[in-house]
């Protein structure tokens, strides 16, 4: 058991509901398998589930914990900035799949 540190400016959703209520409202949260820490004050972009640029975010609490059922989880909490424009999301979605998502799958 161990805290893994989210410090690239890496924020992706595994529910497309979690996504759309960020979207929708301009608050939301996310639920992670794994205790993990995300610095709260921090802007990071969130990536959609099929690993797209959509948003600049703001983490405003982070809560890593196990649960009832024994499973380790951690809970982020933040605030919508801005949508990305479309420029910006291909732009920041190629990096992302270079540096982090198309890393993971070629190793």
């Amino acid at each position: 058991m161990g805290f893994q540190t989210e410090f690239n400016s890496v924020c992706k959703f595994k529910s497309e509901q979690e996504l759309y209520e960020l979207l929708e409202y301009g608050r939301g949260k996310m639920v992670k398998s794994g205790l993990r820490v995300f610095p709260t004050g921090q802007k990071v972009i969130a990536y959609s589930v099929d690993n797209v640029a959509v948003a600049i975010v703001q983490i405003v609490g982070c809560i890593a914990e196990i649960n009832f059922q024994g499973d380790e989880v951690t809970e982020v909490e933040m605030t919508l900035i801005r949508k990305l424009n479309e420029e910006e999301s291909r732009i920041q979605t190629a990096l992302a799949d270079e540096m982090f998502f198309g890393a993971q799958q070629r190793s």
